[in-house]
């Protein structure tokens, strides 16, 4: 069995093999593959979650463990308020004959890579050929990795990020612009709104702005909320988008940013124009013209972990 440390994961990754790895999953494995909706479990302080994933096709198996912690169990502890110290994950694959462990391996990097990735990949297919600006809301881990990531598959002459706090917003963005040697400024929710690419990665379980901001031809990567009550989108913004989802049952089950305004009576179930595979065989195409807007709707799925943690054992067995 190999185990591995997040520098390790971090070393033999990279991004634009896991881009081309989650395409080539959702293309061709995804028919083949057996992804259970995620399961949920509350914690005193907390939420347990488990994704396990089957590929038959590709006779692989492996399943992802993760804790969040809530607020509440941060300020009783005293333990620290930031999003990224509250997630805790591992991933094990397995051999699918015998159940034995192949690999075991911290997973915060292993998310926060193949979710970037998956949103690279939507951007690849949704967004428009001319786009100039992207914006990112969030200052954590996923805002790291989305800055990192989604611009292998674009250029922007211009990149903004919008935080909760300004002041370490300007930290995060001068501490990027210098580690990816690229200028990332600091931006409001106005600015933000009005980019040609958006990607929310927050924790905020309300919306992060008006939808009436977005212009024509805008494209929406949402990754940041994965319950039925929590969004980061209003739903002005869902009803003007095309919608694409990794999977219909993750997004039914989990997307508060449209089990929200389908609650509403605003949306049906028909807004939902394609998952993932759908999308990556041409069967239902996301964008029609440039003025649509557009939004990816990802909660996470199972088989993009699995295909992510397949790179890192074929990588390790190389290193």
């Amino acid at each position: 069995m190999l185990s591995l440390s997040e520098a390790d994961v971090r070393r033999l990754l990279d991004p634009a093999r896991v881009i081309s790895a989650i395409e080539n999953a959702f293309r061709i494995r995804y028919p083949q593959t057996t992804i259970p909706v995620r399961t949920h479990i509350d914690l005193a302080y907390g939420v347990f979650l488990s994704m396990p994933c089957y590929d038959r096709s590709g006779h692989a198996l492996g399943m992802k463990l993760v804790v969040v912690q809530n607020k509440v169990q941060n300020k009783v502890q005293n333990n620290p308020a930031h999003p990224d110290e509250r997630v805790q994950a591992t991933y094990m694959l397995l051999d699918p004959n015998t159940g034995q462990p192949k690999l075991i391996i911290p997973a915060k990097t292993l998310t926060d890579i193949r979710t970037a990735a998956t949103s690279a990949l939507a951007t690849k297919f949704l967004a428009r050929e001319d786009i100039r600006t992207l914006a990112i809301f969030g200052t954590g881990r996923q805002a790291h990795a989305h800055l990192e990531v989604v611009p292998l598959v674009r250029h922007f002459d211009r990149i903004y990020v919008c935080g909760r706090d300004a002041v370490a917003t300007a930290a995060f963005t001068s501490k990027l612009s210098a580690g990816l040697n690229r200028l990332i400024e600091p931006g409001d929710a106005s600015t933000c709104a009005a980019a040609d690419v958006i990607c929310t990665c927050t924790t905020s379980p309300a919306p992060l702005f008006d939808g009436k901001l977005l212009r024509p031809g805008t494209h929406v990567n949402a990754v940041g909320a994965f319950q039925p009550h929590t969004r980061e989108l209003d739903s002005i913004t869902v009803q003007r988008a095309r919608v694409v989802v990794e999977t219909y049952d993750g997004a039914l089950a989990e997307a508060g940013d449209l089990l929200i305004p389908m609650k509403e009576g605003l949306i049906g179930r028909e807004h939902i124009i394609a998952d993932l595979h759908e999308l990556m065989t041409g069967t239902n195409p996301g964008r029609r013209s440039p003025t649509d807007i557009t939004l990816f709707k990802s909660v996470g799925c199972a088989l993009e972990d699995l295909v992510t943690a397949e790179l890192i054992q074929q990588a390790s067995a190389h290193a």
